[in-house]
């Protein structure tokens, strides 16, 4: 299946994407990895600053990202609008709670003293599907960028524009270039991120066999 966007109401092509090449993933999860170790040392401070900011960019453009989402998949436009404006009412309340969430937690032991502590990880690959192409990817890439890990998206084929613009939203909010880096790729292509040890979770929304491919991948 070609990665494209092609208007559902009438089956035209408006756009086509290469998929990257191997060197060009390679680039974007070392690009990655490089993200990954200046958002870790981010106060929770600094990452609400910056996930406001990305609330403030989707609130300015509803309109316009709304018109993209329906362009690709055919969502009404009014439903299209109010799906980004509530990506924008989660980045507001990871920004405002993510600290608490991750907060130590005192643990009861033998010890002086025990707690629980929420540490970020690394990259996180993020499988995501067509039918709600903004907010599937915000309920992800939020609270793990808020938590400071960082996000590669590998987006449904027929959404590549609303990917692009999502990664887009992020640079223009202040995350560093790589923080949320969105992956064109064929689904063929994402065993071997799976298998990269740089990778340290992944996340899908999608179909049952999806998500058994997924998970017999990383159980390797």
């Amino acid at each position: 299946m070609s990665i494209a966007t092609v208007n559902p109401t009438n089956g035209e092509t408006l756009r086509i994407f290469d998929a990257l090449s191997s060197a060009e993933i390679e680039e974007k999860v070392q690009r990655s990895v490089a993200a990954f170790a200046v958002n870790r040392e981010r106060s929770f401070a600094e990452r609400a600053s910056r996930m406001t900011r990305a609330a403030e960019v989707l609130e300015t453009r509803a309109r316009e990202l709304g018109r993209l989402i329906t362009t690709e998949m055919g969502k009404p436009l009014s439903a299209a609008i109010a799906e980004v404006q509530k990506c924008a009412t989660v980045c507001r309340y990871y920004a405002e709670h993510a600290e608490s969430f991750l907060a130590d937690e005192p643990v009861k032991t033998d010890a002086k003293q025990s707690f629980i502590r929420y540490q970020p990880i690394g990259p996180v690959l993020a499988v995501m599907p067509w039918n709600f192409p903004f907010w599937q990817v915000f309920r992800f890439a939020v609270p793990a960028l808020m938590a400071g890990n960082v996000g590669l998206l590998k987006h449904a084929s027929n959404v590549p524009q609303s990917a692009l613009a999502i990664e887009d939203v992020f640079r223009e909010a202040g995350f560093v270039d790589g923080e949320l880096q969105t992956l064109l790729i064929t689904a063929e292509q994402v065993s071997a991120l799976l298998d990269d040890e740089r990778i340290k979770a992944a996340t899908l929304t999608g179909s049952e066999p999806a998500g058994a491919n997924v998970a017999s991948t990383a159980a390797k």
